[in-house]
């Protein structure tokens, strides 16, 4: 026997064995497309539109499917139903972290978002009690929210009302509020140091957009044999492990436990409180990884956000105007806006709720995983899959948001004008994986916006027909179209 009919007999058993795995596996799971071995479904999903291919493929499979995303399953929990049944009535089977191989790389399983078990209930918790308790310091988080917005208002000031590309500077003001938090003092747009900061955070999620890294996830092994963008990610983020430790060293060298400044000096403080606890998840690393995961989560979300609202605001100037008249009757020109306001302004409150749900910010969320073994609506899910809940399908219900591709505020408003909530608003996610941060990015969404329409008339140096408000990416995140903005001083 040669050598190459040998070869050919073992890469024809490896095969159906491939084959004979696969299909065991998926007599217990939900249906789906039949994968094709190694790749699985990779050619069947649109990896520029992931949310799209998840639609088409729910209309034929149902709210709950399989897709072989590479060589494993994933269940697709598609409508609110399945949603809410999966991530808030089993919500602790399924609060596991799905595996993220370019992350899993990086962050080692530590921090607040990527992690798993003990340590992602630690920093989860630790993360939620410093953002909500007490906004590190004498300093309320929402005074440093105020404190940026007028300085966002300065900035866009020296504009002079000429057409502008806002995505720097209204980068800067949310990346500004979680260096306050994190460091205690936040910087000049023209800072050095912070323009390399946002450099690195905005290079890493338009990289994470691509389709190139939902290859690199599927087929981990690109990550170390082949070249491509995940490699100017992954120094990316060794830089930004760089800078945090050395705030970490600068933060050890002035630590004074009686009167914590920011996020570090309370977990340094906390890492010397368990000091001789042998099982402790409060470490150097986990640090590091829980402040990069502040910055990554608190910083362009809110910015993409921000530059999608200005786009839909000039796009529909008429919701504008509205929105400035409630400003002027409930805030007036002389002070700055509070949170306090937002429950007087029902208008303004639905504008940025549909502004929300109508972007689609994180179309597919970040996968989960199941923590054990679950029968879930008669389905057998193995400890360890990986879970993606479609937040598209929950956001673009057209039941509980009629003609959910037209941006409406009109979807959370009563017959009265009153605010209307939803549950099938989750631009956040939902269950036990809801982010951390939830709080901090509604506070600046209305605080930004809110003090901007006070001080700006917004104008379109193109015609208002010529503006598209598609996204680029619907990857990972949706990214909105360049454009250009007038801010004109009222």
């Amino acid at each position: 026997m040669t050598l190459g009919v040998l070869l050919g007999l073992v890469l024809s058993c490896l095969f159906l064995l491939s084959l004979w795995r696969q299909s065991s596996e998926r007599r217990k799971l939900p249906p789906g497309p039949t994968p094709l071995p190694i790749i699985g479904n990779i050619l069947q999903v649109d990896l520029k539109d992931i949310s799209k291919s998840l639609k088409n493929l729910s209309k034929v499979y149902g709210p709950v499917f399989t897709l072989y995303l590479g060589r494993k399953p994933a269940v697709v929990l598609y409508g609110y139903e399945s949603v809410k049944e999966a991530l808030i009535d089993n919500g602790e089977e399924f609060a596991g972290r799905g595996s993220i191989p370019v992350f899993d790389k990086i962050n080692k399983g530590l921090g607040i978002v990527f992690s798993n078990g003990r340590n992602w209930k630690a920093m989860r918790r630790f993360s939620l009690m410093a953002l909500r308790n007490f906004g590190m310091g004498k300093r309320s988080i929402e005074d440093r929210v105020q404190e940026e917005a007028r300085c966002l208002v300065e900035e866009l000031r020296k504009t002079n009302g000429s057409p502008c590309d806002p995505t720097f500077i209204l980068g800067c003001a949310p990346c500004n509020v979680i260096c306050s938090i994190v460091f205690q003092n936040r910087f000049d747009y023209k800072d050095k140091d912070f323009l390399n900061l946002m450099n690195n955070l905005n290079k890493n999620v338009e990289i994470l957009s691509t389709p190139w890294i939902q290859i690199c996830n599927n087929f981990p092994a690109i990550i170390d044999y082949l070249p491509g963008r995940h490699r100017e990610l992954l120094e990316n983020f060794t830089f930004l492990k760089h800078y945090f430790l050395a705030k970490m060293i600068e933060h050890q060298e002035s630590l004074d436990i009686n009167n914590p400044r920011d996020f570090i000096d309370c977990f340094l403080i906390k890492m010397d409180q368990e000091k001789n606890n042998p099982k402790t998840e409060f470490t150097c690393e986990n640090l590091i990884f829980s402040a990069g995961d502040l910055f990554a989560a608190g910083t362009e979300t809110t910015s993409t956000t921000l530059r999608y609202s200005l786009l839909l605001l000039l796009k529909h100037p008429e919701v504008t105007a509205k929105v400035q008249k409630e400003i002027d009757h409930v805030i007036g020109r002389h002070r700055s806006p509070s949170m306090q306001d937002r429950s007087h302004m029902p208008y303004t409150d639905a504008v940025l709720h549909e502004i929300q749900r109508y972007i689609d910010l994180l179309p597919t969320s970040l996968p989960h995983a199941v923590t054990c073994d679950i029968k879930f609506r008669n389905y057998l899910i193995p400890k360890g899959t990986t879970v993606i809940a479609s937040m598209s399908s929950v956001l673009h219900d057209d039941k509980e948001f009629p003609n959910p591709e037209r941006f409406d505020p009109g979807h959370f408003l009563d017959e009265n004008g009153k605010f209307k909530k939803s549950d099938y608003f989750v631009p956040f996610s939902t269950g036990k994986r809801i982010c951390v941060g939830e709080g901090l990015a509604r506070m600046e969404l209305f605080l930004f916006l809110t003090t901007i329409l006070q001080n700006f008339n917004l104008k379109s140096p193109v015609d208002l027909k010529d503006l598209d408000t598609s996204p680029v990416n619907n990857g990972f995140v949706s990214v909105p179209p360049e454009f250009q903005i007038c801010f004109t001083p009222i």
